[in-house]
This record gives C-alpha cells, structure tokens and sequence, in this order.
C-alpha cells in the first residue's frame, strides 16, 4: 500500500508491441468513505482515502453544510475493513437544516451530486463571487503545467484527478488529488481554509472537465476563477455566468476558450 492506503500493487497482464508479459502495476485505491455529522449518517462517497479532513471540512462547505469552517468539530476519523467513517459536529440549526436534506444514497465515484433527493437541492445556485481577481493567462497556463507535474499520486498510478490553488503568479501552493474530480476540487477547499488562505488571491486548476458541481463548488467557496483542462458543460456555464465566475476550459499549454466573465483575464 502507498502512503494512507491511497495506492497498492497489482499482478497484471501487459501486452505491448506484440509482446505478452507478467509484471507488476501501482493502482490507486477507492473506498467507500461515510460522513456522519452529529453521530447521524449523512452520505458515502467513494474517495481516495487520504487528506479525509480536508475532504471532510471542503464538503461541508461546498455542499453548504455549514456557512464557515469554524462550525466544524472533526471527532474521530475511524478505519474499518470495509471504509473509512468520519465522525463531524456541526452546530444544531445547521444539523436539522442537513437532515431535512435527506441525501442517502452513496456518491460514486463520478458523481458530486448523488444522493440529492430534490431539484431544487442539487441544482442550487451559489451567492456572486464579488470582484475577485485579474489573472494573466501565462499565469494560467504556468499552474496547469505545474499541476500535472505536482501529481505524485496520478505519477505513480495515472488514475486520479488534480485539483490546485495557484497565486497570482500561476505559482502552485496546494494540490489535492483523488479519483473523483469533485472529490479532489473538496480536498483542496477544505485546505486553503485550514490554511487560512486568501481566496482574493489566487485561482483554482482541475485537471477534469468543468462539470456543474465543480463550478458551484468553486464559486460557494468564493473563488472567481476555476480553469479546466476539458470541456464545460451548458449548465456549468449559465451557473458561472449567474454567479460571476470566470470559467476556463480546454486549458492546454498557452490554449484555452473563456466561456464565462473574461474580464479577469489579461493578455500581454
């Protein structure tokens, strides 16, 4: 097992340029992760099982839990056989509003909005962004090309997702990875805020596609600026544009299309 659990080694079979071999490959690992708040289950996401505080507090937030981190108590993190259960407190008001929710069902691992059992629930849209920042677009393409290589995970079994804060500067502070796109984009909000990070300050980088909970993620957060590497989707789009985030995509090398809110971006 790597470290956490969050890879192990696996007997396969290669075939390559007409040559059958036996060897050894490094596979990432998922399990079953239960976040239970107040002693109730609330749902089971299928997660990467490291940086699970991070992931616990980047939930609570971008699903709209609880309004600040400071509402979190994290109690106990408890590793059985068949996943990993962890155990939160949030204040009561906040508890009965998430179980009026009702969201039961398990998050597989493609999926940021499984469970949710009303429209209005999952399609929820996020206060404005406010101003933010300006960002240059070298800047941009600095952070993606520096995620990819900041992946040690995705180094070692090329199977999980990256999510990235990076400065004004394209500079990458904090990188989180998981096999869940939305998963990953949690683990790094639940940093920055243990950081204390300015989210004035900077943008976010996924190396997914720019689905609708990865922008309502970002922009619950307070973040202006998400770029991706793949496509948008339309729903993701009119949900930036209502929001005031600026959305990126097909973020490749100096390339990329601005589907919402181009003003944060500059050109030299």
């Amino acid at each position: 097992m790597g470290e956490a659990g969050n890879y192990s080694e696996s007997a396969v079979q290669r075939f390559r340029n007409g040559l059958l071999t036996q060897t050894r490959d490094y596979v990432a690992e998922e399990v079953p992760v239960a976040l239970i708040y107040n002693g109730v289950p609330y749902t089971v996401m299928l997660a990467t099982p490291d940086d699970l505080e991070d992931f616990a507090v980047g939930f609570s937030l971008s699903e709209g839990i609880v309004a600040d981190a400071g509402q979190i108590s994290l109690r106990e993190i408890r590793r059985q056989e068949k996943g990993v259960e962890v155990w939160l407190k949030i204040p009561g008001d906040n508890f009965r509003a998430l179980s009026q929710r009702g969201r039961s069902m398990a998050g597989r691992t493609g999926c940021g909005l499984c469970g949710t059992n009303s429209l209005d629930e999952a399609v929820r849209t996020p206060s404005p962004v406010g101003d933010g920042v300006r960002v240059a677009t070298e800047s941009v393409a600095r952070a993606l090309e520096s995620l990819k290589e900041g992946q040690t995970l995705n180094g070692v079994t090329g199977a999980v997702h990256g999510a990235a804060w990076a400065n004004l500067d394209g500079e990458i502070q904090f990188i989180r990875e998981d096999v869940g796109r939305h998963n990953a984009l949690d683990k790094l909000i639940g940093a920055l805020v243990k950081h204390a990070v300015d989210l004035k300050n900077g943008f976010v980088v996924v190396t997914s596609r720019a689905s609708y909970e990865m922008v309502q993620k970002t922009a619950t957060a307070g973040i202006a600026l998400l770029a991706a590497v793949s496509a948008p989707t339309g729903l993701a789009i009119r949900l930036a544009e209502a929001c005031g985030l600026t959305l990126v995509g097909f973020a490749r090398g100096r390339d990329h299309n601005v589907y919402s809110h181009p003003q944060r971006l500059f050109y030299h």
